[in-house]
């Protein structure tokens, strides 16, 4: 049995904060309250100055994701460790696409294979719609039941769905209270300008977010929205949301009255833009993802609306390496795989450039890390909250030191971070998964497969 006494920490949920006690018993939070008195054969852990949150739960991982020219360089052993270094407990991982004509199942069974005996933290993932027919649309509730509760569409790509089929799934979806998520972009404009620039001769990383402009993100939201819309208000989920117009469509939906949209956004849409596809030695390449870095006009719109239209902050995480996957695209980014890492440096980013740099409030970055994601993901209260009988799935902040991010100090099984030579104000002391300290001063504590696969349920935020 695991049993731990926290001491004197600043605790912080999404609803409240105060300086008080846990008491972590087996794996579950026994006991939250002050002056809690250790019971026999518990450590005690003087968190006195640190700050004690939820786990975090990351909703949009891609781990093990095969690309076709590449496979991503984490699988569930490397970057399940790197995801607990950064402070989270919790992952939900978007499988990549399957064999042409396979059953929605396929992948699920397949990402089973992958996770089981290497995933060092709890997890589960998203089912992938690659197609559409009557089998499709009845296995849906058959993974729910068996905890898969939210699925992924694309709008672009190979295995697109188009309109038709999108309102297909999202009215199933609202019959059966299920989440679909959403890459949203235009394909026929996307196809049009990589033509054009191919042509050309434009092959630079310059020319990524020019093939695929905001426009072109904003347009597909403001789409699947309205086909969200007319299938009776299905629950949908805009992932990695880059820009400032296609949040003023998600606004614009809510001020209508519609319910049940949910907007996620990533790290580098906040601290990143589009210059750093101009820089010397094919550096821009590491900034290869879709949909791209824009502008710092877009970056101070998503900050604001971090206060209250976005629901989550995840990653997206997909690392290649950038001296040999990334450098396919040398001679023409569009040969470059799209993606970048980033599941380590969420949480101490957005505390030091959140928190620490007062755009959000400390129960605000547990909203949109920790709370919200585990809601969305119908996992809560399970996870992603401080309360008795919940998971202790919990991380201890020091908020006091300093430190300049480096891809040498990072665990990602990658050779770049998107993020080198930022300033972190505050470190993650103490990670506990279940009531396992499984990170302590920088040191993993964890062995491969004590990681569980989540039945969830459904979407509760």
């Amino acid at each position: 049995m695991f049993r731990y006494l926290i001491k004197n920490a600043l605790v912080v949920s999404e609803m409240d904060e105060a300086v008080c006690d846990l008491l972590v018993e087996d794996e579950t939070i026994a006991a939250l309250g002050t002056d809690i008195q250790a019971p026999a054969d518990c450590e005690v852990i003087n968190a006195t100055g640190k700050i004690l949150v939820p786990g975090g739960v990351d909703v949009h991982t891609h781990l093990n994701l095969d690309v076709g020219i590449a496979v991503a360089s984490d699988d569930f052993y490397t970057g399940t460790a790197a995801a607990a270094f950064g402070g989270t407990t919790t992952i939900v991982d978007h499988p990549g696409f399957g064999p042409a004509g396979c059953s929605l199942g396929h992948q699920i069974e397949y990402y089973h294979t992958l996770a089981r005996n290497k995933a060092l933290i709890d997890y589960g993932f998203h089912g992938v719609i690659q197609h559409v027919n009557d089998e499709v649309l009845d296995d849906m509730a058959t993974l729910a039941a068996a905890g898969v509760s939210s699925f992924k569409i694309y709008l672009t790509y190979d295995y697109r769905i188009d309109d038709g089929d999108a309102l297909r799934v999202l009215e199933r979806a609202a019959e059966q209270d299920l989440l679909i998520a959403v890459h949203p972009e235009n394909h026929g404009m996307i196809q049009t300008l990589r033509a054009r620039f191919a042509a050309q001769k434009k092959h630079t990383p310059h020319y990524h977010p020019l093939s695929r402009p905001v426009e072109c993100e904003a347009e597909a939201i403001n789409r699947i929205i309205l086909c969200a819309r007319t299938a009776g208000e299905a629950p949908v989920y805009i992932v990695h949301l880059s820009n400032g117009l296609g949040l003023e469509y998600i606004r614009a939906a809510r001020q209508r009255g519609q319910k049940r949209i949910y907007a996620e956004t990533c790290p580098q849409y906040l601290l990143l833009d589009e210059r750093l596809y101009d820089r010397d030695g094919n550096e821009g390449l590491k900034y290869i993802m879709c949909p791209p870095l824009r502008t710092s006009a877009d970056n101070a719109a998503l900050w604001q609306g971090l206060c209250e239209d976005v629901d989550t902050v995840a990653t997206d995480h997909c690392p290649f390496f950038f001296a040999t996957q990334k450098m396919m695209g040398a001679d023409d980014f569009m040969r470059c795989p799209s993606g970048a890492p980033g599941i380590e440096e969420r949480m101490p980013l957005l505390f030091s450039e959140g928190v620490m740099k007062n755009r959000i409030t400390l129960r605000r970055f547990v909203e949109l890390c920790c709370t919200n994601p585990a809601k969305l993901a119908g996992i809560y209260p399970q996870k992603g909250v401080l309360r008795v009988g919940s998971d202790a799935d919990l991380a201890i902040i020091d908020p006091a030191p300093q430190s300049v991010l480096r891809q040498c100090a990072l665990h990602s099984h990658v050779d770049y971070t998107a993020y080198e030579g930022f300033m972190l104000q505050g470190r993650i002391e103490y990670v506990f998964s279940r009531g396992e300290i499984i990170i302590q001063n920088n040191t993993l504590h964890a062995c491969p497969g004590r990681g569980r696969f989540l039945v969830r349920g459904r979407c509760t935020l």
